[in-house]
């Protein structure tokens, strides 16, 4: 047998040679020297010398070292010629040499992976290496990248710099190094991050933070361009966010002359839509916004109601003035909620909060629920009197009467006062149907039920008084008929609480109440009549020397003035026994008559007081332009009765509300039946603790609840 070497095997050495020829040629036309490119049939001869040399029996598997070789061709090439390349220049020119570099390895590693392809079929996937492709990738990264990431990390932040500053940068290329970072990261971002975003986002949080005081001081805002990658865009913005707009939130939003109180000051609608966009973004960022806001609001209010307050005289406030402006200020700011703050509800919250605080101030002594219960009454009295009202304004002026009331805490010292004034609007003539149920229905709507159901028995009642009237005049029709008697029934539970006396009425008066008794005796069974005379009018013909006039006066004015048709002159005793006024009642009368503006009565002394010595004749020399004459009656003022009477409906609701709560719960610790109270009760007034409390003790006494005898902090339901 010979012992030399077969000639069909190709030998380490050779192999290589060949190899490096083509690694040669190849590494030429990618450096873009004069090379041809490779034929089909190079490109093939160098597949089969891999192939021959990796199939070949040992000892002449070539496969390990050709692995070896594989690999020493990046590390030679990456270590001689890739890095010196790169290291060598600088600034931009460094990040261009250092892309073409790239391009140019990702491009023989295709190539060389080719070359070498049988290795990767078998070679690689039988001793788990990693592949050709990884081999390549991973030397970059170890020979050059590992050794000019640092520099190149600081050439991108001086361009990056330079542009914030106006310049003008390559972004292409910079998004093309950067890639670089990303691929050597090899699936993974950590080299990303750790050489490059997070020295990156700190530098830029140092670079906002520095310029973010100029920034303010200009009014001006950054426009920041993204060529990072897509991760770290949500980083920088944050940082952006906290260090131009959250960490000088306060500046910004404060600053003088654009400040969000500025720009509501200002009325800059633009302006502030766009720093809702800006703060909307960051966590919690609208809230110093909506802050602002609510402090703008309520100075605003609180200007009003001092306004109001200085312009109040003696005790009386233009509560048509005050009211109009709240609502002007409601609207306006209700149109920047929406349009400005895109409806969001932290800018509700911050309006309701801010109108709850000076729409619950009182002016000159009065309460909101009283000034807005007057309002109310003097828009519907106008209303009533002049028909040319466009009833689209009182509807929209209806509506939000509704919402201011939403925001005054005595909800149902409102409805006490409106009611009182309701009264009197439906029993003088004074209003207009619909824009009395209009309201009663919005009312309704908004707090209840249970809110308006007096005030729509009053409206209702007005409409069975009509009826009534009708059958009565019937039933009176070919009965003989001194005067013309008008009757209104009231349902004594929907209207409020008016005085009665038993007044001596002139016999005329008294033969039209014994009428109408008998007609409604006929209509209805069990049913009591008991008559106000304090709410009734009379007109009265006056019989004056110089002309008849016609006086339109109250009933007990006119029980008074009648009491004179057989007597000249009454003293105040006299007339006291003689009508059945109670002293008080006497003394308004008798000053309307004789003290007032028209002196039907001459008193003696002549004085501007009443008193109980005084005598009075009637003044048959009274003379006056008008044939009519309206004689007015000064009001009592019943406001305290009203602020007692809600006081005792308060105590009734609290017993309620608490009797309700213990029956559900059966057992509570007092600090939390307190709080269930005032919750329940807080949507139509605010509870007086102390008062909570004090019913609490009365219900005990009531025997309704009893003490814990282990815990006198708690109670129970007495079933």
């Amino acid at each position: 047998m010979s012992s030399g070497q077969n000639p069909n095997i190709v030998t380490m050495e050779k192999g290589f040679d060949l190899i490096d020829a083509a690694v040669i040629k190849l590494k030429r036309i990618l450096e873009g020297k004069p090379e041809p490119d490779f034929v089909p049939g190079e490109y093939i001869g160098n597949y089969t010398t891999v192939y021959n040399m990796c199939i070949q029996k040992p000892p002449h598997d070539w496969s390990q070292q050709l692995y070896e070789k594989y690999g020493s061709i990046f590390k030679d090439y990456a270590t001689h010629t890739v890095l010196p390349s790169i290291m060598e220049k600088h600034d931009e020119y460094m990040l261009r040499e250092l892309s073409r570099r790239w391009d140019i390895n990702k491009i023989m590693v295709r190539w060389l992976s080719r070359f070498f392809f049988y290795l990767d079929r078998y070679f690689t996937v039988r001793r788990s290496f990693p592949s050709l492709t990884q081999v390549g990738m991973t030397s970059f990264r170890d020979h050059v990248y590992n050794n000019v990431h640092f520099n190149v990390k600081q050439v991108i932040i001086a361009l990056i710099h330079k542009e914030r500053e106006g310049q003008q940068i390559d972004r292409a290329l910079l998004k093309n190094v950067l890639d670089i970072f990303v691929e050597n990261g090899i699936g993974s971002m950590k080299r990303y991050e750790d050489d490059f975003e997070d020295f990156f986002l700190q530098e830029s949080a140092s670079y906002y933070s520095r310029r973010s005081s100029r920034w303010i001081q200009e009014d001006s805002c950054p426009e920041v361009a993204h060529y990072l990658h897509s991760d770290t865009e949500p980083k920088l913005v944050d940082i952006m966010q906290t260090h131009l707009l959250v960490l000088v939130a306060k500046q910004l939003l404060e600053k003088e002359n654009s400040g969000c109180s500025a720009l509501l000051r200002d009325d800059k609608t633009d302006d502030l839509s766009r720093m809702y966009r800006l703060y909307h973004a960051i966590p919690k960022g609208l809230e110093p916004v909506a802050e602002a806001f609510r402090l703008h609001v309520t100075a605003e209010g609180n200007a009003l109601i001092k306004q109001a307050e200085d312009a109040a005289t003696s005790g009386s406030v233009e509560e048509q003035v005050l009211v109009r402006k709240i609502i002007d200020l409601h609207d306006k700011y209700m149109v920047y909620v929406m349009d400005c703050f895109q409806n969001h509800t932290l800018f509700h919250k911050a309006l309701k909060e801010a109108f709850e605080v000076f729409c619950n101030k009182k002016v000159a002594g009065s309460s909101s629920a009283e000034l807005l219960a007057t309002f109310c009454d003097n828009l519907f009295r106008k209303a009533g009197n002049d028909k040319s009202n466009d009833d689209s304004t009182i509807e929209a002026t209806i509506d939000s009467v509704v919402k201011l009331l939403d925001y005054i805490s005595d909800k149902d010292l409102f409805a006490e006062f409106y009611r009182k004034k309701q009264a009197r609007r439906l029993l003088f003539g004074k209003f207009n149907d619909d824009h009395e149920r209009s309201i009663l229905t919005k009312l309704k709507g908004q707090f209840g039920g249970q809110f308006t159901s007096k005030m729509e028995g009053m409206v209702t009642d007005m409409q069975l008084a009509k009826d009534h009237q009708t059958g009565f005049e019937e039933y009176i029709n070919g009965k003989p008929k001194v005067v013309d008697f008008t009757v209104t029934v009231l349902t004594t539970g929907f209207w409020p609480s008016y005085k009665t006396s038993d007044l001596n009425l002139p016999v005329e008066m008294v033969n039209c109440i014994e009428s109408f008794k008998a007609y409604y005796a006929i209509k209805t069974n069990h049913r009591r009549l008991m008559w106000i005379y304090s709410l009734g009018t009379c007109n009265l013909n006056g019989r004056f020397d110089s002309k008849p006039i016609e006086l339109i006066v109250s009933t007990y004015q006119a029980a008074v003035l009648c009491a004179f048709n057989n007597t000249e002159r009454l003293t105040y005793q006299e007339l006291l026994e003689q009508v059945n006024l109670n002293h008080e009642d006497l003394v308004r009368v008798l000053h309307s008559l004789s003290c007032a503006k028209y002196k039907f009565l001459n008193k003696q002394p002549a004085s501007k007081t009443i008193s109980k010595t005084d005598s009075f004749e009637f003044n048959s020399k009274f003379t006056d332009k008008m044939r009519r004459i309206k004689v007015p009656l000064p009001p009592v003022d019943d406001r305290k009765k009203v602020v007692e009477d809600v006081d005792k409906d308060r105590r009734y609701a609290i017993d309620a509300s608490l009797v309700r709560i213990m029956k559900s719960r059966k057992v509570l610790p007092h600090q939390q039946l307190v709080s269930e109270c005032v919750e329940q009760l807080s949507r139509m007034f605010k509870p007086d603790i102390k008062m909570i409390k004090k019913r609490i003790e009365d219900l005990i006494t009531r025997d309704y609840l009893e003490r814990d005898t282990e815990n006198p902090n708690t109670f129970k339901y007495v079933a």
